[in-house]
């Protein structure tokens, strides 16, 4: 009987299920959401959960969603949800289905760019005006499956308010779009985009585990000879790693000029033992066991903990890049439209050091497959060539000949095959100076000149490329009116800095309004 019982319950719950994704199927626009093994879904009447528990398997669930997704596809209709990349993996799908479905995450990203992070309590805030709890300040450290069971009340509010934002975001984040004219840019570019990085996380790239083992044993021992070599010539045993017991062994024991004093301590950081380094041979070995150390700890040691079951490692690729400069759980840098790779970072392996080159070593195609290093040659010049119309600047790329050598002869009224290596060395600094804003003082401090000979420098620049002058002009000038600058597809990047009262905001301001449209 109590057999009978539970079929009967598993046969309502199935049923139940079916009414529910049947009645998504004919909606115009269906809200979904994967919450551990629970669907959430709204179609705009009411918000279901449907969590998988004994018959109702995850595996039913996501034929379901499949099913829902095939006549979505059919009838033209549209999946809303967020961060759609990490749901691609439910549905047999191609990149090009990916019209089906509508992310608030990355359309809200897209028209406020400078945020630290995007979640769904955020876009509620924003587009709602509804303040939801975010899940730890509701239920802690629980997992998904623990709060489902001891928490059940709260936590189906929670998931109601997570969908319900969800379906009642999107119009209104659909018209900013289109308002913004960004519409084309979300269309066209950055939802394709979504699935390119997932396919691209899903391949992963293999390594070899036993390489990198064995490049950490290497790592090891050349730890311990530099450790042992700054403990003979300090005579004593320290804590390298410890800022405060270095600053004193450093400023106070050996007396080293250029100690700075702080609240804590004496700085060590980098720069100011870079500056020690040609006179002290024991802060170079510093500074080799820090990088050392670093190379062992995040990639000899951090790596081998992200290989995966088939020997690749799946990192996570993001399009949602900020302005912030940090990285959270998956944002990162600038608001340029970049790509950033985390857990783990693949994107900055080391090449300065032989032991860091090594490190690439590990990294081998799959079968049949090799490795394809393709790179543009002076990409921001060629884009700055192509935006400002210059017609000078566009000839000099058509002469297919050295760039800087070219810049350098008509800039300093050298023939070409006279101009020195110096001259080509200002020449470029100029050039690719000219795409980041840089002032007199910033070239004369690049090139050891005076900052009279770099504003000469840079106004001859502006003399060979009249038009570059205009089109730089043009842009700070267009971002002061509007508060924004936008690139050649429409992408937009707030500036708030050109209305501050602090000039050296509003400077670093008119940098970002001259080198965002081409970053």
């Amino acid at each position: 009987q109590e057999s009978d019982v539970r079929e009967n319950l598993c046969i309502t719950e199935m049923q139940k299920a079916e009414e529910i994704f049947a009645l998504c199927e004919k909606a115009e626009k269906t809200a979904f959401y994967v919450l551990g093994e629970s669907v959430l879904l709204s179609c705009g009447q009411e918000n279901y959960y449907i969590p998988a528990q004994g018959f109702l398997t995850f595996a039913y669930l996501q034929g379901k969603l499949q099913e829902l997704f095939e006549a979505c596809k059919k009838e033209g209709h549209l999946l809303l949800t967020f961060d759609v990349k990490k749901f691609y993996g439910l549905f047999t799908m191609e990149r090009a289905d990916v019209s089906c479905f509508f992310d608030t995450k990355l359309a809200a990203y897209l028209l406020n760019p400078l945020k630290s992070e995007y979640t769904l309590e955020d876009i509620a805030q924003e587009y709602r005006n509804v303040m939801l709890m975010d899940y730890k300040q509701q239920f802690g450290k629980k997992s998904v499956a623990e709060s489902m069971e001891t928490e059940e009340e709260m936590f189906t509010q929670y998931a109601g308010g997570l969908i319900q934002t969800i379906y009642d975001c999107y119009e209104k984040l659909a018209d900013a779009l289109s308002q913004t004219a960004m519409k084309e840019l979300y269309d066209e570019i950055e939802m394709p985009l979504t699935y390119v990085l997932y396919a691209m996380e899903k391949e992963g790239v293999i390594v070899q585990k036993e390489e990198l083992k064995h490049y950490g044993g290497q790592l090891a021992e050349r730890i311990a000879v530099v450790e042992q070599r700054i403990y003979d010539t300090f005579g004593e045993k320290f804590n390298i790693n410890s800022p405060k017991q270095l600053g004193v062994i450093l400023f106070e024991k050996m007396q080293l000029k250029g100690g700075k004093k702080t609240k804590t301590g004496y700085s060590t950081a980098a720069d100011i033992l870079e500056k020690l380094a040609p006179d002290y041979p024991v802060v170079n070995d510093i500074l080799e066991y820090r990088g050392l150390t670093k190379l062992k700890s995040t990639y000899a040691d951090g790596l081998a903990d992200c290989i995966a079951e088939d020997g690749r490692i799946h990192t996570s690729f993001n399009q949602m890049i900020t302005a912030t400069g940090r990285i959270s759980s998956n944002q990162t840098i600038t608001a340029t439209g970049r790509i950033s790779s985390t857990e783990p970072n693949l994107q900055n392996i080391p090449v300065r050091m032989e032991l860091g080159r090594l490190i690439r070593k590990v990294f081998i195609p799959a079968e049949d497959c090799i490795f394809l290093d393709a790179d543009y040659s002076q990409i921001e010049l060629r884009i700055l060539a192509h935006m400002s119309e210059d017609e000078e600047l566009i000839e000099a790329y058509r002469m297919s000949e050295d760039i800087h050598r070219i810049t350098a002869s008509k800039v300093f009224h050298t023939p070409f095959e006279e101009v020195t290596d110096l001259q080509r060395r200002n020449a470029k600094a100029v050039n690719f100076g000219i795409v980041y804003g840089i002032s007199s003082f910033g070239l004369s401090q690049d090139l050891s000149i005076s900052k009279k000979e770099a504003a000469q420098y840079i106004e001859q620049y502006f003399e060979t490329y009249p038009k570059v002058k205009e089109f730089i002009d043009k842009l700070v000038a267009d971002a002061k009116n509007k508060g924004y600058t936008e690139t050649m597809f429409g992408r937009r990047r707030p500036i708030p800095e050109l209305s501050s009262s602090n000039f050296m905001q509003r400077s670093f301001g008119e940098r970002v309004a001259m080198n965002a449209p081409i970053q």
